[in-house]
């Protein structure tokens, strides 16, 4: 993909590729309202703590309320490779399913799910549950079968494998120069 950017790894690329999805005018600023979903698109599951946070740490001073690709990427790169904002595992999303379910029906309904998911912690807007809803409701039943919803989010290969891949190669790279940089022992007596 060409972004006009020079792009050093796969991650980047997948930050770029994500981020020019919501940069509308081509330019490499993205309004930073787009935050939140350019995050989310790569598959990060961030708090609006969190958003804000990056907000804050890459909203260009030349254009407030934009956030331009090179800097976001920086930033959001190093979070990717501390696999901040990661989501939850299958197992712990099984089980925090199965809290909400003591009757151990293996299923949840849409009203008692969408309450809980307004007014609990960090709350979902009634826009954020209309994109859900398609993925997470049996068509049939009407009703959210959590196990094959917690399938439904299953990524194949995440960012967060991405971002190890690369935060593996940093670290080679680096001891390599270090050991460039290190003097070598004289061998005396040989």
């Amino acid at each position: 993909m060409e972004v006009g950017i020079p792009l050093a790894n796969e991650l980047e690329v997948r930050i770029s590729e994500a981020f020019c999805i919501f940069d509308h005018h081509g330019d490499k600023y993205i309004d930073t309202r787009n935050v939140g979903n350019v995050l989310r698109f790569l598959g990060c599951v961030p708090s609006e703590k969190e958003i804000n946070e990056i907000i804050a740490a890459t909203e260009s001073v030349e254009n407030p309320g934009e956030t331009h690709l090179p800097k976001f990427m920086a930033h959001v790169s190093v979070l990717l490779m501390q696999r901040k904002m990661e989501p939850a595992s299958p197992e712990k999303l099984l089980k925090a399913f199965e809290t909400l379910d003591p009757e151990n029906k293996r299923f949840l309904t849409k009203e008692y799910f969408g309450k809980l998911m307004e007014e609990e912690a960090e709350k979902f807007s009634k826009e954020e549950l209309a994109n859900m809803w398609p993925v997470a409701i049996d068509p049939i039943t009407g009703n959210i079968p959590y196990l094959f919803y917690i399938n439904q989010l299953k990524h194949k290969t995440t960012i967060y494998d991405v971002a190890d891949v690369i935060r593996e190669e940093l670290a080679a790279n680096e001891k390599e120069k270090k050991k460039e940089r290190s003097p070598m022992p004289q061998m005396f007596g040989l």
